[in-house]
């Protein structure tokens, strides 16, 4: 009778090892995916969107921020959890556009993101200039003038 209670405390002993390091893993997951430390906006020119990572694949990019005409950018590296928005960025490549973001502290791992900010929503600036020039009109040839 003592040799089976012993066994049940053993079983008992490896079960608690084997699930509540994984759901203390996940709860704090769940709980640094989902609640943001700060939130914000930030300016300047879409650098670069890449895809990368060996196992997860995560979406990661630079956004050159310029302060004052003739100065280094700073850059703000970020991350992009969902898809779509990542197709937006990549869309404004090299083009002037406001990030929302989220910033994440304590993400146990770099498979959500390298980066602790998560980009949420982009938004095309567009400073009064047209991006593209107007086509030029040119009058059709009269006969006889060259």
């Amino acid at each position: 009778m003592e040799t089976n209670r012993i066994r049940s405390w053993g079983i008992l002993f490896v079960l608690t090892l084997l699930v509540v390091p994984p759901l203390i893993f996940s709860a704090w997951a769940w709980i640094t995916l989902h609640w943001a430390y700060s939130t914000g906006e930030r300016a300047g020119y879409i650098q670069k969107i890449s895809k990368k990572g060996w196992l997860c694949k995560t979406w990661e990019g630079e956004l050159a921020m310029a302060n004052l005409p003739g100065t280094l950018p700073q850059i703000f590296d970020f991350s992009v959890r969902d898809d779509a928005v990542a197709q937006q960025i990549a869309q404004s490549a090299g083009q002037r556009v406001s990030l929302t973001y989220e910033e994440h502290r304590g993400v146990p791992t770099n498979c959500f993101g390298e980066t602790g900010y998560f980009i949420t929503a982009v938004h095309p600036i567009n400073d009064g200039n047209p991006t593209a020039a107007a086509p030029a009109i040119v009058p059709p040839r009269q006969p006889g003038n060259n």
